[in-house]
């Protein structure tokens, strides 16, 4: 049998969700990095819409998206080790952890998340013919006044919740830290914003599964001086 694989890049906060997910479940796979501003004809063929993470099972299974990806990681890691962690037993409760999910993998990535790691990430490594260009100021102010109502949203939660979505650590969780963890890698995180939502992302970065990201490493650009420091 081969080795399940995850096609992905290490600040793709969506890969970040999945290997999340992964390192909880203690899923050994192979890491391929790809170029999420490159459209890799194989990938394509993977994933028509080209974007990342794809993950391919050592069954051959072939599942694309961050979020579908986590609930196929539920559904049949998860069930391996006897049991749905991740995601609650009652459909309300399953619907509001999904809910949570699209809020941060769409809004909080489309309006902070995207902005940030294209303008400081990604055209850094572009070539010019793949739209190497100097940053879009206005893409990061608005990064930067929109990520605070983002961190009061995630403390508002926390404060009435032992979870985000509820009383148990679910997939809502581990969407809303990928997308942090790329931010804060960058320093740009308000944490004086809201108590609750630091003591929230301590809690969750102090999780074992969440080592990994805390390594990631970028060439040319060091992370914040905070960012692997569990007290912080």
């Amino acid at each position: 049998m081969t080795m399940s694989l995850l096609h992905h890049h290490p600040f793709s906060a969506a890969s970040r969700f999945v290997r999340l997910v992964l390192a909880e479940y203690d899923e050994t796979v192979e890491f391929v990095e790809e170029k999420p501003w490159v459209r890799n004809p194989a990938l394509l063929v993977m994933n028509p819409a080209g974007t990342l993470p794809i993950f391919v099972d050592d069954n051959d299974t072939v599942v694309s998206g961050g979020s579908v990806i986590a609930e196929y990681l539920v559904e049949t890691k998860g069930a391996r080790m006897g049991e749905m962690r991740l995601m609650p037993e009652h459909a309300a409760d399953r619907a509001e952890v999904r809910r949570l999910v699209d809020w941060f993998s769409h809004k909080l990535h489309g309006e902070v998340t995207n902005y940030l790691v294209t303008e400081k990430v990604y055209k850094r490594r572009m070539t010019t013919a793949e739209g190497n260009n100097s940053p879009d100021a206005a893409a990061i102010r608005a990064a930067r006044a929109n990520i605070r109502y983002h961190i009061q949203y995630i403390g508002y939660l926390a404060s009435r919740r032992n979870w985000l979505a509820g009383r148990e650590l679910s997939l809502a969780d581990f969407a809303a830290a990928a997308e942090i963890s790329c931010v804060d890698y960058l320093g740009e995180v308000p944490w004086d914003a809201d108590e609750a939502a630091k003591a929230w992302y301590a809690r969750v970065k102090s999780r074992p599964s969440f080592r990994p990201l805390l390594n990631d490493a970028l060439r040319g650009v060091p992370a914040a001086t905070h960012y692997a420091d569990l007290d912080f």
